[in-house]
Formats: structure tokens, C-alpha cells, sequence
């Protein structure tokens, strides 16, 4: 069996003050989060997001120019406060939608970690690759560890603009001698979300953890954001598989090996 990942990035990247500091505002976490499907349902999953996007954001997608198999609304603008509260409809299909990943043999996938660094010592590529290693690191370990048969997977992610570097450091984690991960068969393939049901599913994804995971991360800054842990948290972690959330850094590097 090979299995896809489809993952994108939640958080923000760049470094983290406060809430109340003028720049350096914009989340607490970095990190990605998506899904994982059995290749053999991938098809029919997309299907199905397609199918469930159009009916449940009809009226933006008539108004729009574009085929609905191109148009996109970002997880960051569905998943809001505002809209959880106001729409039940949003509400009922978010929990549809994890069920339909666990019923095609999937699960939910995220690593994030909390931006603790000191400003001048912020770097976001080298998070960047550390979020993605340990991504990869935890795939393998699935695959190899969790199945009854050792698998194989896929990784596919979101067009980013550090592509070379991120290739770079996959590359590295996939041939490293003294942990190889074997079970990945690739380095991570990159493409356009507009394009791509599931990479949009993965947004949707990505968008609700990081609601939530500001709040794990801050939830004295980010208190409107319960109500995300309120209705989607014990399903997340129902459907979720190898996954967390890192708050404390125990090593220069936020996701030190374990011995």
C-alpha cells in the first residue's frame, strides 16, 4: 500500500512577540497539517471535497469566473470565529469531513511547534526544514511502525517559495546515514492548490489546527478561539495519528531526537 500526504503550512513562519506587538503579531505556532489517504482512495475523496465545496459555498462559487474545479476559498477565511458561530452548516461539515478521511482509510496529520526564539535569533527557513524533517520523521515512523505490512508514502505540499532548500533538507532527512527514511519514496512533490481538490482539503485542515493550535500555544491571547476546541478538538484527535503540538523547546533544534 502507498499512502499520500497532503499538507500545508498553519501558523505563521516569522517571528512571534505578542499579539499586542505591532509587527511581530501574527501567531504563537508554526507548522503543517493535512491528511493522509490510502492512494487508493484519493480519487474518490476528491470527488467527494469537490462535491461537498460546491454545495456548501454555492454562492460565492456562482458569483465567481471560475470553473469551481479551479476555484478556491482559503482555509483562513472559512474557518473563522464569526463563521463558526454563525454557521451551523460550516459546523456539520467539518465533522463530515473528518469522518469521510477516517471512512477512506486516512487519518489527520500535524506537527507544529511554538515560536520561542528570542527575535535576532529567528530563523524561519531552518524552522521551516526542522518542521518538515520531523514531518517526514513521523510519516516514516508511521508507515514502517504502525501498519501491519511496512508502507510507503508520498508527501505533497503547497507551491512555496523556498522550494529549492526545503527539497534540500527532505533530501537530507530521506538518505540520512544513520536514520534513513525509508518509506518515502520521493522528496515532497510541490503544486498548485487551485488545481488541486485534496491540497485544498489540506488547507481546510491546516486553517482549523491553526485556529487551534494558537490557542494551545496562547490561549490567554487567543481566547475567542475556544470555541474551535469546543466543537472540532476531540474529533481532531479522534481522526489525528502521529501528531502534536510542541509548546517547550528542550534543545537548540525544536524537535530534538529522542534516545
Amino acid at each position: 500500500m502507498t499512502y499520500i500526504a497532503y499538507l500545508d503550512e498553519f501558523g505563521h513562519i516569522g517571528p512571534y512577540i505578542s499579539r499586542e506587538d505591532p509587527k511581530h503579531n501574527d501567531s504563537p505556532v508554526f507548522g503543517l497539517a493535512g491528511f493522509v489517504l490510502p492512494i487508493t482512495e484519493v480519487r474518490s475523496f476528491g470527488t467527494w471535497f469537490y462535491q461537498q465545496k460546491c454545495q456548501l459555498l454555492d454562492f460565492e462559487i456562482e458569483r465567481a469566473t471560475e470553473h469551481p474545479s479551479r476555484w478556491e476559498k482559503k482555509g483562513s477565511q472559512l474557518y473563522t470565529v464569526q463563521n463558526i458561530k454563525k454557521y451551523r452548516e460550516l459546523r456539520n461539515f467539518t465533522n463530515r469531513f473528518l469522518n469521510k478521511i477516517n471512512k477512506s482509510k486516512g487519518f489527520v496529520f500535524y506537527v507544529g511547534v511554538k515560536k520561542d526564539r528570542p527575535q535576532d535569533k529567528h530563523n524561519s527557513t531552518k524552522l521551516y526544514e526542522a518542521v518538515l524533517s520531523e514531518a517526514i520523521k513521523r510519516l516514516d515512523q508511521f508507515c514502517a511502525e504502525d501498519c501491519p505490512t511496512s508502507e510507503n508514502f508520498l508527501l505533497i505540499m503547497d507551491e512555496h517559495d523556498q522550494r529549492k532548500s526545503l527539497l534540500k533538507a527532505a533530501s537530507i532527512s530521506m538518505y540520512k546515514p544513520d536514520a534513513p527514511k525509508r518509506t518515502l519514496i520521493e522528496p515532497p512533490f510541490q503544486a498548485e492548490s487551485d488545481r488541486y481538490q485534496t491540497l485544498q482539503a489540506a488547507d481546510w485542515i491546516a486553517a482549523l489546527i491553526g485556529r487551534m493550535g494558537a490557542f494551545w500555544t496562547d490561549r490567554d491571547a487567543y481566547p475567542e478561539n475556544e470555541i474551535f476546541r469546543k466543537y472540532f478538538e476531540r474529533r481532531i484527535k479522534q481522526a489525528q495519528r502521529r501528531s502534536s503540538n510542541r509548546l517547550r523547546r528542550q534543545s537548540p533544534s525544536p524537535f530534538p531526537e529522542q534516545k
